[in-house]
């Protein structure tokens, strides 16, 4: 099974602040926007806002149907698609951002909570359908951002850098669920450093040793660390980004199952099988018959 999938270039307004924020109308019948829909992902996180209109946003496992009013966020690098749907005219904003920038020393102690480790931060779009007033201010947030990037007035970069951490502190403090909750975690840049590695090194063989003399601690104390920290032991975690990284090799790259176990560095195809079910629920043959499938349809704000 093949997809027409790529990865989006982001063409920052500003390179510094590595945000794009863009009004788009869409005019065009449904079928030809369903039919130029694409699979695509970006390393930039995305949330999009309708303002007129009726737009489906599909990922892996959902399908969002948004209405005017209506917000969705899409985590890094993760598939999706969208298109307009019915006849009236779509209208609607798109921002982007790149996180690694706004991770600051006052910010780095939340670092864990939005590197989607273990929740993709679609799980977050729970909270616009239950909150409507933070769904609001949502709203006003990205158009706050729109409007300084497309305006431009005087300081313009440190309002849309603090509204963008302001959208982030609104995400933090509405999930109930806790999805972004932390565990211990007291020196955030070397966690960072540490998960920096492992994505450098996925394909190879990653000796805990070896990361723990990283981080400047025995053994023993960084395993403890480690797992008090990101709230699961260095092998979960390293298998986890390992298979994240095998999801998107499977529907943008023609390779074999094999050999994208290979790439990540797991050998043994009876223990690729078992991580991919583990964290996916399903084979690699299931989840690329999840991109070709409907999915779940749901309302992002009703």
């Amino acid at each position: 099974m093949e997809f027409d999938v790529f990865q989006e270039p982001i063409y920052y307004q500003n390179p510094q602040l590595c945000i794009k924020v863009m009004e788009f109308r869409v005019s065009a019948p449904e079928v030809k926007m369903r039919d130029r829909a694409q699979w695509h992902y970006h390393k930039e996180i995305e949330f999009v806002l309708v303002r007129q209109g009726t737009h489906e946003i599909h990922t892996v496992n959902r399908v969002y149907r948004l209405e005017p009013g209506d917000v969705v966020v899409v985590g890094s690098s993760q598939l999706h698609r969208g298109h307009k749907v019915g006849d009236d005219e779509l209208a609607f904003v798109v921002l982007h951002f790149d996180l690694q920038p706004y991770f600051d020393p006052a910010m780095l102690m939340y670092y864990r909570h939005f590197s989607e480790i273990y929740e993709p931060l679609e799980a977050l779009n729970y909270i616009f359908v239950e909150n409507v007033e933070v769904k609001r201010q949502v709203e006003r947030i990205i158009l706050a951002i729109h409007d300084e990037i497309t305006l431009r007035p005087k300081g313009y970069e440190i309002a849309a850098s603090m509204h963008i951490k302001h959208l982030l502190l609104t995400l933090l403090r509405a999930d109930r669920k806790g999805l972004l909750q932390a565990h211990e975690w007291s020196d955030g840049e070397l966690m960072k450093r540490v998960m920096d590695y492992v994505d450098e090194h996925l394909a190879d063989k990653i000796e805990m040793e070896q990361v723990s003399r990283l981080a400047g601690m025995s053994y023993s104390y960084f395993s403890k660390y480690f797992k008090r920290a990101m709230g699961a032991s260095f092998t979960d975690y390293i298998n986890r980004r390992r298979i994240h990284t095998a999801e998107r090799l499977l529907v943008t790259s023609d390779r074999s199952v094999t050999d994208i176990a290979a790439a990540v560095g797991i050998a043994n195809m009876a223990h690729f099988y078992e991580m991919f079910k583990r964290f996916n629920g399903c084979t690699p043959k299931e989840y690329l018959r999840r991109l070709g499938s409907a999915g779940i349809v749901e309302s992002a704000g009703r």
